[in-house]
């Protein structure tokens, strides 16, 4: 018969207590969320003050007098100012134009001066606009034109929409790429015949199967090498010239500068404000006199400024030995260039620092890095080997291989195929497969030979 009997035994957890919470959270912040951070904790702790704020303009500065250079505007603004020396004043226009401010143009903005250029009815125009309003980055219709347009004369419908899709960039206003090139087809000056009918084969035109396809189209081959030269000409996004959804500002955490032979890394303190501890806090709560109320909230909120304020030295402590770290085992990649970057992973990093691979991941996520070839994710510098098998496997690296082919499809003479820019590898002591190295190339955003 069995019977439980009570037992005691000894064991070591590590409790997630509110201070360590948030000293993991501020690990994980980039710069510019470790600013925001930093200013909500100053709102809400008042014992938690800024002593210094790099990015704060100073009253002496903001009211020193003007140099040369900031009276463009005002000088080349007034109609009635007049400069000594003759054409000068032209002069002075001219700098403070070239100097404005500027933004890129819109599709939106580009198609819109188009229409109200034209000699259409009101009504045309009307529902130009709104089908130019529906369009998103790619010039496709965001909602489908029955929904958009309805109630609508159908007559200035077709009329509006043709003319909308006649405006430059031409191929606008349609469902996708295959229609696009459709309608830039039926524009194209001078096409050459069976060009609309090689549009419903593009497949075979993208594998360079000419042969192939000129067996659909009852064409000869050198029929079909023409119809695929002037296809090269369209664009199956039109409104990707325009689009600026993929610019991105970052703010790098680290800046890895060469001196002398040797890398320094400077950490970015410029957008980090220096906090301390407000002294009517300190007086409150070293005091005998005060109520113990106060006295005890004056503590706890000292305490707590002092836990994030050492957090934050945690966290930019653990960043510069990580980037240390990286640009001990990147020397070739800083030295050298991108595609010198060698295979490396979390565990290499956390081996050599004596800490947990969580603790590198935290610290490299959402951050950048500064160097002389560009400023990079510092997520951008851990990558696998070509052989999959982390930092053991071959010596180049997946990033550093895309590299080299990017280099050799920018520098082609010719358009190569992928199986021969992996014969070209090969001769480099690279081996890859024909596939691996089409994989690779769509993610570099390149064409197939055909496409290029």
């Amino acid at each position: 018969m069995q019977v439980q009997r009570p037992s005691l035994s000894q064991e070591q957890r590590l409790k997630m207590n509110p201070q360590l919470y948030q000293s993991i959270k501020l690990m994980e912040l980039p710069i510019v969320d470790l600013r925001e951070r930093i200013e909500e904790e100053v709102e809400r702790n008042p014992a938690l003050e800024v002593l210094e704020d790099r990015l704060t303009v100073s009253l002496d500065e903001a009211y020193a007098p003007q140099k040369d250079e900031d009276t463009y505007f005002e000088e080349s603004s007034d109609p009635g100012f007049i400069r000594k020396g003759g054409d000068s004043d032209a002069d002075e226009q001219n700098k403070f134009i070239e100097g404005a401010l500027s933004r890129p143009e819109t599709l939106q903005e580009h198609l819109l001066w188009q229409l109200r250029l034209q000699p259409v009815d009101d009504a045309i125009r009307r529902i130009g606009e709104r089908l130019i309003q529906n369009l998103n980055a790619d010039g496709f219709n965001e909602e489908p034109l029955p929904a958009l347009l309805k109630g609508k004369d159908p007559a200035a419908v077709e009329a509006a929409l043709s003319l909308v899709r006649s405006l430059d960039p031409q191929g606008t206003c349609t469902a996708d790429y295959r229609e696009s090139l459709r309608v830039q087809a039926k524009l194209l000056p001078e096409a050459p015949p069976g060009l609309e009918d090689a549009l419903e084969y593009l497949e075979l035109l993208e594998r360079g199967k000419l042969a192939e396809l000129g067996k659909k189209i009852n064409r000869t081959e050198d029929e079909v090498r023409l119809i695929a030269d002037r296809i090269k000409e369209l664009s199956p996004f039109p409104g990707r010239q325009f689009s600026t959804e993929d610019t991105r500002y970052v703010v790098p955490d680290v800046q890895v500068i060469r001196k002398e032979g040797e890398f320094v890394i400077v950490l970015n303190e410029e957008e980090i404000p220096v906090l301390g501890i407000n002294p009517f806090f300190m007086k409150i709560s070293g005091g005998k006199e005060e109520e113990k109320t106060a006295r005890d909230f004056a503590r706890e909120n000292i305490k707590e400024a002092r836990w994030f304020i050492q957090s934050i030295n945690q966290r930019n402590h653990t960043l510069l030995r990580v980037s240390r770290a990286i640009v001990e085992f990147q020397r070739s990649f800083f030295a050298n260039g991108p595609k010198y970057l060698a295979p490396l992973t979390l565990k290499d990093i956390a081996q050599e620092l004596g800490v947990h691979e969580t603790t590198v991941s935290r610290t490299a996520n959402g951050k950048y890095m500064q160097t002389e070839w560009g400023i990079f994710e510092i997520k951008h510098f851990f990558t696998n080997s070509i052989s999959g098998a982390g930092s053991g496997g071959s010596r180049y690296s997946k990033e550093g291989v895309k590299e080299i082919i990017r280099e050799l499809i920018q520098s082609e003479a010719r358009n190569f195929s992928d199986q021969e820019l992996s014969d070209l590898l090969a001769q480099k002591g690279i081996p890859l497969a024909r596939r691996t190295v089409a994989k690779y190339r769509k993610e570099l955003d390149f064409g197939s030979s055909y496409t290029r």
